[in-house]
């Protein structure tokens, strides 16, 4: 079966333009530069998650929400919102929390981790798996902000019926940034690899 490469065939990366690719050709929709592959898609992603990774300590040690009562200031990390929801008897949000919040990224991290390990190795194994577990991740990251909204209802505790005034920590700016940039490396993961990968063995064997 032919490849849309091999018949000379480009998608634009910017706005899915399917055209007919020339060396410094423009889409003639979006006017974005054309290039049949993502440039350093793997020194990107690798790149990407290295920072993700680093933005984990300080996202789940700095606090991530600042609750003012009474004058009092109380800094919950995740963890401490995680249990104080749990003493004011909503577990259910606690349990989204914890897993929106600490689960859901670091899977995507060890996730796209491992794809781009097996992408640079002579011989990667499982590559519809790998394409699979791609989908799963990149579907994951498109409802990423979820948790951010979750914790927000933390507002919910309340203290003689008074709502308590919260704002938003150190913490929680750290955490958006280990959202964008775990969604920004599925993005920057180029797909198509895996299939270049899965098409040597066959050309090798025709030989």
């Amino acid at each position: 079966m032919q490849s849309a490469r091999d018949a000379g065939l480009c998608r634009c990366h910017t706005c899915g333009l399917l055209v007919r690719y020339e060396s410094g050709a423009c889409c003639p929709r979006c006017h974005a530069t054309l290039h049949p592959r993502i440039a350093n898609s793997l020194a990107w992603t690798w790149g990407l998650l290295a920072m993700a990774t680093f933005m984990l300590l300080p996202a789940n040690l700095l606090p991530i929400t600042l609750l003012y009562n009474k004058g009092n200031l109380q800094a919950d990390t995740i963890f401490s919102g995680i249990q104080s929801l749990i003493r004011s008897h909503m577990s259910g949000i606690a349990c989204i929390v914890f897993v929106a919040s600490i689960v859901v990224p670091i899977l995507k991290i060890l996730g796209l981790g491992w794809i781009c390990w097996q992408l640079q190795r002579p011989r990667p194994l499982r590559r519809k798996q790998q394409l699979v577990m791609y989908r799963i991740i990149d579907l994951i990251g498109r409802w990423s902000m979820l948790d951010l909204f979750v914790i927000s209802l933390m507002v919910a505790l309340v203290d003689n019926g008074t709502l308590l005034n919260v704002s938003a920590g150190p913490g929680a700016t750290a955490f958006a940034g280990v959202v964008v940039l775990t969604m920004l490396s599925a993005r920057k993961l180029d797909t198509r690899l895996l299939w270049d990968k899965a098409a040597k063995p066959v050309a090798s064997s025709k030989e």
